[in-house]
């Protein structure tokens, strides 16, 4: 199995004045991208492909720190538009015939969470907490009897559903449907929409009636997306020691 690893983006809301690699956060001693390489080596990931961009030379000096996992480095130079780009930028890993997991690099989690991903009876899945803030922010996945029927931070008024959850950012794709999200990038890379986010293509993946995507419910594990410096203060001070339980 490969993962796909997406760490190009800049974290300006995190530190406006002094942005730095998220994913070089440390959290009890550990940076987010150790833990990564930590629980994808313990649920048997083969490769891993890291798409860098913002600071991608202090990302990479940091793989030193991280568990051995043979590494391709992708580097995304246009970082600062949507990560659709930088996505796109590991079209060779969703081609390459493997399974591949897809994830953001700058969530906090407890390993159960990666694991659950991995077991899950589903070939193509995502993971859902429904124990989540409403807003605007977070990236919301809508069931209907059990089929996705919306994966987006806005929701239309008349939208029928049973379930709602958070996205937590990771994805799990057999070979197919990875060469179709592969193909699904290129089309907006063509058609002039790189500025869009790469949950863009994952929303119009897990809309095709025969491309179904099945959901993992992981409510009760402990993550958070780092996006905020509270998100910061909130990982520090009480979700870490869950995380590391």
């Amino acid at each position: 199995m490969h993962a796909i690893l997406l760490a190009a983006g800049v974290g300006r809301r995190l530190l406006q004045d002094r942005p730095r690699p998220k994913c070089l956060l440390e959290f009890a001693g550990r940076s987010l991208l150790a833990r990564h390489y930590a629980n994808l080596a313990a649920v048997g990931v083969s490769r891993v492909s890291l798409v860098l961009g913002f600071a991608a030379a202090e990302v990479e000096h940091a793989l030193g720190d991280c568990p051995s996992l043979p590494t391709l480095v992708r580097y995304n130079p246009l970082y600062t538009l949507g990560s659709c780009v930088s996505l796109w930028m590991a079209r060779q890993s969703l081609t390459c015939g493997d399974d591949v997991l897809l994830l953001d690099a700058d969530v906090l989690y407890h390993p159960d969470i990666l694991r659950r991903l991995v077991a899950s009876p589903h070939p193509n899945c995502c993971l859902l907490d429904r124990d989540f803030v409403a807003g605007d922010e977070p990236v919301k996945i809508c069931l209907n009897d059990g089929r996705i029927v919306e994966f987006h931070k806005q929701l239309a008024t008349t939208l029928r559903y049973t379930t709602i959850g958070e996205s937590v950012g990771f994805f799990k794709f057999d070979a197919t449907t990875a060469l179709r999200l592969a193909l699904l990038l290129d089309g907006y890379v063509a058609d002039g929409r790189r500025a869009q986010p790469h949950e863009e293509a994952l929303r119009e993946l897990a809309l095709m009636p025969d491309a179904p995507v099945g959901v993992e419910d992981v409510t009760g594990l402990p993550w958070i997306e780092i996006d905020f410096p509270a998100d910061v203060e909130r990982a520090a001070n009480s979700l870490v020691a869950l995380v590391d339980a």
